[in-house]
């Protein structure tokens, strides 16, 4: 089911191919779990399908093939097996295929998703690519961080910007395409990604963020053994978990920010004399750790150890 936040963004490349003007690369800036890679396909479709006057019209043959990600003019580029970046051998080979004639004798399309994971080997290849494109060509980016990327890739790309909908658009939109659920408590865990959201399990969300409200509490209070609550956060689930930990001291640093007069109730876990004992710049600093442990999974490091630090200063910020 389109998601309907995407329909002017879907209107304007429709408009761009009839004119005549669609670009050789695209440039998707999603916010996060917003649909960049569902639009890429979407794009994917319009370029080749078959039924030109209607394009796309997602029952032909190549309109299904896309979907299915089996389109011999359609080549997906992302990290492979357990990588975690897009190499120079995967770009090359893109641009090999793209030299070709297409299958069909129309366009050819390289989606990189998610494109701010190349490294810079694989950047500067493409690069190339982007400069003198082959005629029909379609190259699409999806990022949530283009500063990642360098700027000469940046400035040869069209934009889109694929801006986070609303929850009631959310939510609507996940009913009719997965059935019912509790969707607004996955968004509270997931934030407004509804993609995101769609490919979730929505009792394990649920449960895994109730579990986490339990294992802060605990934590807050001193009463959990650090090592061993990282050693099981980090067996199952662990991206999940960090999004709760996040959630979790936002919405407690607003507490604390808040005036009380405009708090005639407090969440549960967050008592007045809670809020009188914390050091609110300890608790930004937790913040900003555990973001950049969500941003660093690419890193060669320890998570168990670097959870077990976290636990740690959250216990040593809610007692001081």
């Amino acid at each position: 089911m389109n998601p309907p936040w995407l329909l002017s963004e879907r209107e304007r490349l429709q408009a761009a191919l009839a004119a005549g003007r669609l670009p050789h690369a695209l440039l998707l800036h999603e916010a996060p779990g917003a649909g960049g890679e569902w639009l890429a396909l979407w794009a994917a479709q319009l370029v080749l399908c078959a039924e030109r006057a209607e394009a796309p019209c997602g029952r032909c043959t190549a309109c299904r093939h896309v979907l299915q990600r089996q389109h011999p003019d359609l080549a997906l580029v992302g990290p492979i097996e357990n990588a975690t970046q897009i190499r120079i051998e995967q770009v090359r080979e893109l641009s090999a295929d793209l030299a070709l004639t297409a299958h069909q004798g129309g366009y050819k399309v390289g989606i990189f998703s998610p494109a701010d994971s190349m490294n810079r080997f694989a950047a500067n290849a493409l690069l190339k690519t982007l400069e003198e494109p082959p005629p029909r060509t379609l190259l699409i980016l999806v990022v949530t961080q283009p500063s990642r990327l360098p700027a000469t890739i940046l400035s040869r790309c069209q934009r889109v910007r694929i801006r986070a909908p609303q929850r009631g658009e959310g939510t609507e939109w996940l009913r009719a395409s997965r059935g019912e659920a509790d969707w607004d408590a996955v968004l509270d865990v997931l934030g407004e990604a509804p993609v995101l959201a769609a490919g979730a399990d929505p009792a394990t969300v649920i449960q895994t963020a109730a579990e986490m409200r339990r294992d802060l509490a605990e934590a807050g209070a001193g009463a959990c053994d650090p090592v061993a609550t990282a050693e099981r956060w980090t067996r199952t689930e662990l991206a999940l978990r960090l999004a709760c930990f996040e959630n979790w001291l936002t919405e407690r640093i607003r507490e604390r920010l808040l005036p009380r007069a405009a708090m005639p109730e407090v969440r549960a876990g967050a008592h007045s004399s809670d809020r009188d004992r914390l050091n609110i710049r300890d608790w930004f600093e937790l913040l900003d750790a555990v973001r950049e442990l969500r941003s660093s999974f690419d890193a060669p490091i320890n998570r168990s150890v670097a959870i077990e630090s976290l636990l740690r200063r959250l216990s040593m910020s809610r007692a001081a």
